[in-house]
């Protein structure tokens, strides 16, 4: 490290610090850590079975078994991928091999070398995807055909590799016109992209996979709105996705904000779920927008990137990095797959600490639903039909949930609408 870039790399790394910690007190502050009073005689000790029967238990507990060591062969194939490629010289070289076809311009190296860094780690870890695949069809999760299969690997893999290479032609461009400060313009850069990308995201990259057509005008639609018109919540219209081409599954979501917000329901949930069921769901998920979760979801993001950006400033100014990886500075683009490969490590560490605030704005969304349906009887049973047709395991590991767990478990959302009802009893 020059002298002259020492003084900008401690700044980068105490501004990483300072929005770091000003993540945390978002997390701190806007993470609802009690959604629920405990009601007299204490709170209700979720049952592990969930209420479902031997037979859907062990179907459950098969399917996880199956499957949880081909997620975590993937992570750890991933991984290794990333860290071998960012670590030695091997993804420099593959950089530079893909940029030379084309003259071996630096902007060339980017956009070429990207999408071959990507398209490496995704043929590596194929043949467990495939796997995966086998098995939700084996228990019949998984309607897709081979072919759609194949398509939809293709489209993800090619939408993530050229907004990856858009993006790091981007930064790499900031580092060679501001060799000292690239981190802050890319930390705002960065910042400005999370909100722009939760705007974009169901009107850009929800359409490559499914189509969505407003629900049919009928009893439920008009119930369905009216339930977003008593929650106080800007919905325009409730759209039904093609999941069935896909799944078997059953799942509604809320994405975007402002004019792109929308409630998603799977069209396997009006084809299996009586009414009741579905408008919990869907309160559920007016929950999430009435408490502004998608937007302090990108709030959170937005200052996690900018302190990752901040501190990858830190470590890219650090030389027995760069000549690990085999370039010369933060500006040669030979350092892409030491980007990806911090990039690829930031988001494992920072997965349980999302999941931990996501666990709490989903049981809080879960008790929004029981608030606005009073339907406690419809919930339960809503919860008990999605364990048992999406095959999730009740009341899995506790270091696995903790890790890779989004949502709290079927048990304790069964439990927390008991504990609701005792404590609406008490009224």
């Amino acid at each position: 490290m020059s002298t002259g870039a020492r003084p900008a790399a401690r700044v980068a790394l105490v501004v990483a610090a300072a929005l770091g910690i000003a993540a945390l007190v978002v997390v701190a502050v806007r993470t609802p850590w009690v959604v629920l009073p405990e009601p007299p005689g204490g709170s209700t000790e979720p049952d592990p079975a969930a209420g479902l029967s031997a037979a859907q238990l062990d179907r459950a507990e098969a399917f996880a078994a199956a499957l949880r060591p081909a997620s975590l062969l993937s992570l750890l194939l991933g991984l290794a991928v990333s860290a071998l490629l960012g670590l030695t010289r091997l993804g420099s070289g593959l950089l530079r091999a893909a940029g030379d076809r084309v003259g071996g311009r630096w902007w060339a190296q980017v956009l070429l070398g990207v999408p071959a860094l990507i398209l490496v780690g995704r043929l590596v870890t194929l043949p467990v995807s495939a796997y995966a695949e086998v098995v939700r069809h084996r228990f019949g999760l998984s309607t897709r055909s081979w072919g759609l299969w194949l398509r939809d690997v293709v489209v993800s893999v090619a939408i993530s590799a050229a907004l990856t290479a858009l993006v790091v032609l981007a930064v790499l461009w900031l580092i060679r016109r501001a060799p000292r400060t690239w981190w802050a313009w890319s930390g705002v850069a960065a910042v400005g992209l999370v909100f722009v990308g939760s705007f974009l995201y169901p009107v850009v990259i929800e359409p490559a996979f499914n189509r969505f057509e407003p629900l049919p005008a009928g009893e439920l639609r008009s119930d369905l709105l009216a339930l977003a018109e008593e929650n106080g919540t800007p919905v325009r219209d409730v759209l039904v996705s093609d999941a069935s081409r896909r799944t078997t599954a059953l799942n509604a979501y809320v994405s975007g904000f402002g004019s792109t917000r929308r409630v998603v329901v799977y069209d396997t949930l009006l084809d299996r779920l009586p009414d009741d069921e579905i408008e919990s769901i869907v309160a559920h998920e007016l929950g999430h927008v009435a408490n502004d979760d998608v937007l302090t979801g990108t709030l959170m993001g937005a200052l996690g990137a900018g302190a990752a950006t901040a501190l990858a400033g830190w470590l890219l100014s650090w030389g027995p990095l760069l000549r690990r990886a085999g370039a010369d500075s933060p500006g040669d683009p030979r350092v892409v797959p030491l980007m990806l490969f911090l990039v690829t490590v930031g988001g494992l560490l920072g997965t349980p600490v999302q999941n931990v605030v996501s666990r709490q704005i989903e049981a809080r969304a879960d008790v929004h639903a029981l608030d606005l349906t009073r339907d406690p009887e419809a919930f339960i049973a809503m919860q008990r039909r999605l364990a048992s047709t999406n095959l999730g395991d009740p009341d899995p590991p506790a270091a696995w949930h903790w890790f890779f767990g989004s949502h709290p478990t079927v048990a304790q959302r069964i439990a927390m609408a008991e504990d609701w009802q005792r404590l609406e009893d008490q009224r």
